[in-house]
């Protein structure tokens, strides 16, 4: 199991806490935020992103092939009244590689764990509400 905790600081600004890890997160000043630290959105974009980065370089190590700066840019744009949300993901790769290589590394993207999640058509969230200690 993975856990986030968010903990409110200000406005719409909270720190979140992962592992021994922290970080701000806030909306914009347009959405009535401080814009201290990314959006919730955009770290499920920045989470697209690095997963997919992390797996294709993975995946490259154990056939040991060289890839040299990989870049994945992950854009989210949220569902509106008449659209489902959607993600739009660029990999960057070296020319270099042959066109079966860039095949592969394309279908080993869709097997990371956030794409994977996101895909699945059953996500199971289960709120629920406490009393503060």
């Amino acid at each position: 199991m993975r856990r986030a905790i968010a903990r409110r600081r200000q406005g719409y600004e909270h720190e979140v806490e992962i592992r021994e890890h922290r970080l701000i997160v806030d909306e914009t000043e347009e959405d009535g935020g401080g814009d201290q630290g990314p959006r919730p959105t955009e770290l499920l974009a920045a989470a697209l992103a690095t997963c997919t980065a992390i797996t294709i370089e993975m995946y490259a190590g154990r056939k040991e092939w060289e890839l040299g700066e990989v870049e994945v840019t992950a854009e989210f744009t949220p569902a509106t009244g008449d659209t489902q949300p959607k993600f739009k993901v660029e990999i960057q790769v070296p020319a270099e590689l042959s066109d079966e290589q860039r095949e592969r590394i394309l279908t080993i993207a869709h097997k990371c764990p956030v794409h994977r999640t996101l895909m699945a058509t059953d996500v199971e969230i289960d709120d629920s509400l406490s009393s503060g200690t």
